[in-house]
């Protein structure tokens, strides 16, 4: 692709670097911001780098928070003894959108994928191990999608955890084996939530 400008060609590449954004629709993108307002792209700009040296991670449930505690960890209304263990910001906001769940959250910032470099210590396990046992969590619920990373990493978390006096139970399998959270209907996921099974009969079904 050839440029007539090297200032568009730096945007462009910088543009196409974003996930399902290939060079011909980061150039359509960078051309229209060119066609607008100064002002409206100065505020785009603003807005990111804003949000990449301000915002926080909750120091709780490692959620993407504007402060040290997140909203819902800093809501007297949820059930702190209630856990829901999810892969990454995304699934929180799906299961958020169902109105269904009323318990905090455990971010764990990936799944257990030997073949991607990425192990039990690149994960928020262990904080999670020390949240069951230091705060006396009555129920884990484990949210991830249901592929074998996901299923490694619930029975690594299930291993971790035996003999502590909780109730673990993972969601029912409305969501088709593979599937990722985000994509599922909220109703579904919904529903999901509410017909959660004992993880260990999830085991013998497996």
């Amino acid at each position: 692709m050839d440029f007539s400008s090297k200032l568009l060609e730096n945007a462009v590449n910088e543009v196409s670097q974003l996930p399902g954004i290939g060079k011909r629709t980061a150039l359509r993108l960078v051309l229209h911001l060119l066609k607008q307002p100064e002002d409206q792209t100065q505020r785009l700009s603003s807005s990111l780098q804003q949000m990449r040296s301000e915002i926080n991670f909750c120091l709780s449930c490692h959620n993407i928070s504007d402060t040290s505690l997140c909203e819902i960890c800093a809501n007297p209304n949820r059930n702190k003894r209630l856990v829901c263990v999810v892969e990454d910001i995304r699934d929180v906001m799906a299961i958020e959108n169902t109105s269904q769940f009323k318990g905090h959250y455990h971010v764990l910032g990936g799944k257990i994928s030997p073949m991607d470099g990425v192990g039990p210590g690149d994960l928020t396990i262990e904080s999670l191990v020390d949240k069951v046992k230091e705060e006396k969590v009555e129920e884990l619920i484990f949210a991830l999608s249901s592929t074998m990373e996901g299923d490694t990493t619930n029975f690594y978390i299930f291993k971790q955890i035996e003999g502590c006096e909780v109730t673990i139970s993972t969601i029912a399998r409305g969501i088709s084996v593979g599937d990722e959270l985000e994509y599922a209907d909220e109703v579904t996921l919904g529903r999901s939530i509410l017909n959660r099974i004992p993880f260990e009969t999830s085991l013998k079904n497996s």
